[in-house]
């Protein structure tokens, strides 16, 4: 068709080979109220010396998370990492590997893989694990996607998953952008008044492709109901329980009460907060599940010698078979910075690994006593268990104590909660992880205080 169009400008040929007449024709599928209707107010050019100073100064306004007290979580989370984790994981071996999917990867690199699935495996409570996807968000999703193609044959519910409506609105967002397309269904799973999951009303989800919730879930709330799930939605319907992996330091794993896949975020392990950097996510899953699990396993074989060898196994993703096959087109994942959350949790073991997620719990509940102890704040859940992080309810917008503990007490005061439900613009998701201490809850306490006297 371009042959036949030899008048025409590069553009018009490249629309009309599409079958188009104009750019308005190509972006016909994005919303009007995300399209940008003027230019962009950029400056003119500038010299490399102008740009990094440019630079600098923007990057100067910068609070580091480590530089103050932060009571930030809502599903990133600061806890100690050894230094030993970083000074192994920039050695050449690890940091180098690149492509660490091609079959030519070092059989170090691989063992390293391999003992990361082993450890997340014994952590959740599930046979297989595979070398991380990209974060928590894209795990649940691609856990929906493999559950319904898992039991859609079977499902009373055709195509149809149960999600948990206390999620936060990002994953739900992902969510929802992978499953359109495959035309699955989503309905919510209500809670009660306290913050747990209502499981009279769970019972309609017997029959669906899959339930997913989260242990704790977004306001930090610990669920011993979700110990009964699996027996009323029975087995043709998988159970995917998200967590918070540091939490299995203290409560069960989600194997041990039927879940059939776990997601969650590892960041905790390995990493601090990226602020939009790398993380990593976790999927594991029992036997029945893994030929349709996204991403890829390594597994541990025989050489020809009859020793020990690692390799590559189960890739199911589209640069390795036909692509009508694949199980998802996830081609990567976020092997070094996994490598990271391996090395820590080695260092940590299973007796560090139950002190860290005690002295995240202990944390927790001393931020929570010492801020419900003011006068004019509320617990949104005062019988609720929580791990990390808890809400509060204020008597006036959550953002205005946000600010003054941020511009006149340089604390980090937690999530305005209004970022994620509108409605909740007088609640704020306080978080506390091992990183903060007696101190740190006292300026707090302080902050919280003064604030509240000046609207006295």
């Amino acid at each position: 068709m371009v042959d036949q169009l030899p008048n025409l400008g590069r553009e018009q040929e490249m629309l009309a080979a599409m079958g188009m007449s104009s750019m308005d024709d190509l972006f016909s599928d994005i919303p009007e109220d995300v399209r940008r209707t003027e230019p962009l107010n950029l400056p003119g050019p500038q010299t490399e010396e102008e740009i990094l100073r440019e630079a600098r100064m923007l990057l100067g306004s910068n609070v580091s998370v480590d530089s103050r007290p932060s009571f930030l979580g809502a599903g990133l989370y600061s806890n100690f990492v050894p230094s030993m984790v970083p000074m192994l994981a920039t050695r050449g071996e690890f940091l180098t590997s690149y492509t660490p999917y091609q079959p030519e990867v070092s059989q170090g690199m691989l063992q390293a893989m391999w003992e990361f699935q082993t450890m997340i495996s014994e952590l959740v409570g599930l046979p297989v694990s595979n070398v991380s996807m990209y974060d928590a968000s894209t795990a649940a999703a691609e856990a929906l996607t493999c559950a319904v193609r898992i039991h859609d044959r079977k499902a009373t519910q055709k195509s149809t998953v149960y999600v948990s409506e206390l999620i936060p609105p990002h994953r739900m967002s992902v969510i929802e952008n992978y499953t359109q397309g495959a035309e699955i269904v989503i309905h919510k799973l209500a809670h009660r008044e306290d913050g747990l999951l209502d499981l009279e009303a769970a019972v309609c989800a017997e029959g669906a492709c899959a339930v997913y919730v989260e242990q704790p879930n977004a306001f930090g709330l610990l669920d011993e109901g979700l110990m009964q799930l699996k027996s009323l939605i029975g087995e043709n319907t998988a159970l995917i329980v998200g967590v918070q992996p540091v939490s299995l330091g203290l409560i069960a794993a989600p194997g041990d009460y039927g879940a059939d896949i776990v997601v969650g975020e590892g960041q905790p392990f390995g990493i601090g907060p990226t602020a939009g950097g790398p993380i990593y996510g976790l999927f594991a899953c029992r036997d029945a599940y893994i030929r349709q699990m996204p991403g890829r396993i390594v597994g541990l074989s025989k050489d020809s010698g009859g020793g020990r060898a690692f390799t590559l196994t189960l890739s199911t993703r589209e640069q390795h078979i036909r692509r009508h096959r694949a199980t998802s087109n996830i081609c990567s994942n976020e092997t070094l910075i996994a490598l990271m959350g391996a090395m820590h949790m080695a260092l940590l073991g299973p007796e560090g690994l139950e002190k860290l997620a005690r002295r995240n719990a202990g944390a927790c509940s001393a931020t929570k006593n010492a801020v419900l102890a003011l006068e004019g704040v509320e617990a949104v859940h005062p019988d609720g268990v929580h791990f990390n992080e808890f809400a509060v309810r204020l008597k006036k917008p959550a953002a205005d104590l946000l600010n003054f503990l941020d511009h006149e007490c340089d604390i980090t005061g937690g999530l305005d909660l209004s970022q994620w439900w509108p409605e909740r613009e007088n609640e704020i998701l306080i978080c506390a992880t091992d990183q903060i201490d007696l101190e740190d809850i006292e300026e707090l306490v302080e902050g919280i205080q003064d604030w509240l006297e000046g609207y006295e």
